[in-house]
C-alpha cells in the first residue's frame, strides 16, 4: 500500500517548480580576429570589412622603427570605436594584440604621429551570436 501511493506521489512530485521565467538573453559575437600589419609604407588590414562585435587586434610591426598602432573614426564620420584604441609602442619585428569592441561606422587604422599610409576598416551590422557555438566561454 505504502509503495503504491508512493508511485503515484512521485510524478506529482516531479512537476514541482519555479513558475518564474528568466531572461535568458543571448550572447555577444565569438571575437573575431583582425590581422594589421605595420610596413614602412603603410598600414594593412585583413579583413578590411567586417561585422560589429568584439574583436582582437593582432598587430605585426614589420617597420623599422617602433609604432603605436591607433585605430579611430573617421573625421565627419559614423565611428566604429567610442573612444580611440591604441596599441601602446610595438618594437620593430614586435607584436601586440588588443581586444575592443566596435560598432557599425567606418575607422581609420593607422599610426601615431604620422608615418605609414593608414587603412580603412568598414563595419557592418552586428553579428550573430555565439549562443549555439560550441566550446565558447
Amino acid at each position: 500500500m505504502l509503495v503504491a501511493l508512493l508511485c503515484l506521489a512521485l510524478p506529482g512530485l516531479a512537476g514541482c517548480g519555479s513558475s518564474r521565467g528568466y531572461a535568458n538573453t543571448p550572447r555577444p559575437p565569438a571575437p573575431a580576429n583582425l590581422a594589421i600589419a605595420v610596413t614602412n609604407s603603410r598600414v594593412q588590414i585583413s579583413p578590411d570589412r567586417i561585422g560589429a562585435g568584439p574583436v582582437v587586434l593582432l598587430v605585426a610591426n614589420e617597420s623599422s622603427r617602433s609604432r603605436d598602432v591607433v585605430v579611430d573614426g573617421l573625421a565627419g564620420g559614423s565611428s566604429c570605436v567610442s573612444a580611440p584604441a591604441s596599441t601602446g609602442p610595438i618594437n620593430p619585428q614586435g607584436t601586440a594584440r588588443v581586444s575592443i569592441g566596435i560598432v557599425r561606422g567606418a575607422c581609420v587604422v593607422g599610426v601615431r604621429n604620422g608615418g605609414p599610409a593608414p587603412a580603412r576598416l568598414t563595419v557592418g551590422a552586428q553579428r550573430t551570436s555565439a549562443q549555439a557555438d560550441l566550446l565558447q566561454p
